[in-house]
């Protein structure tokens, strides 16, 4: 089919559905919103015609009514993180770090690698807080923590329920920890946003934050926390102050 362009930017219908291989009637109805069947193989070659980049091909697909095709066995995003990066070193009073789907660190500030005693290369919070008795330690409500963050990782589970890495962190778990198989078996579910975290520090005492989760858009499979400290508490100088003295969090 042969399909004369125009002379001003942008394609016409009979142009997006001639690139898709679709009938220009049916595509028509795709635009109105008619109830017709779509198949995923359709919305490729119509997102190929259009030139869309992956997230406006996702939402399409979400449209349609179909799932996005997801990471599988533990593949993880670029970690580069350009403008992350900044914006996580930039909160220098407040303890900050990037984690992947699986809670594993991507990116941490100075603050929360001196306080938390973090490794921005991998550290993952969730092992480290139930095979590390010295970071449970440093949890006066180590209760609290340990469900919050059990019922959160079941919660983030669903969301990729192709990933057989999430299983394979569980069962790991299970084994190591006699708590943390307690806690999944109870089949709890949370995905908090706004918490309060104690933090027992050896030299300055007990510190209080609200523990603040964010998903960035940008980077849709990775959370970025952020610990702020609460009226009062002086957290943030107390932050300041600690820089360099190595301490554990979640």
């Amino acid at each position: 089919m042969n399909v004369e362009r125009r002379r001003t930017p942008g394609l016409r219908r009979e142009e997006v559905a001639a690139l898709a291989g679709v009938g220009v009637s049916w595509y028509t109805w795709l635009e109105q919103g008619r109830d017709i069947n779509v198949s995923e193989g359709i919305v490729h070659a119509i997102s190929n015609a259009l030139r869309l980049d992956g997230r406006d091909r996702r939402y399409f697909l979400r449209l349609a009514g179909l799932n996005p095709p997801r990471r599988t066995d533990g593949e993880r995003q670029d970690c580069k993180f350009p403008h992350m990066r900044t914006l996580v070193e930039d909160w220098s009073s407040s303890p900050a770090y990037l984690t992947d789907r699986y809670g594993r660190i991507q990116l941490a500030n100075e603050s929360a690698r001196s306080l938390f005693r973090l490794n921005a290369s991998g550290d993952n919070c969730l092992e480290k807080f139930f095979t590390d008795a010295d970071t449970r330690a440093k949890y006066p409500d180590t209760e609290r923590v340990a469900r919050s963050l059990v019922a959160d990782f079941r919660a983030q589970s669903a969301r990729f329920p192709d990933d057989p890495e999430f299983g394979r962190i569980a069962e790991r778990l299970f084994r190591a920890s006699p708590k943390f198989a307690e806690l999944w078996d109870r089949h709890e579910v949370d995905d908090p946003y706004q918490n309060v975290r104690k933090f027992a520090h050896p030299r300055i005492g007990v510190m209080v934050f609200d523990r603040v989760l964010m998903r960035m858009p940008e980077y849709s499979e990775s959370v970025l926390t952020v610990y702020i400290a609460q009226p009062g508490a002086a957290a943030a100088i107390r932050a300041r102050a600690c820089a360099g003295v190595h301490s554990g969090a979640a």
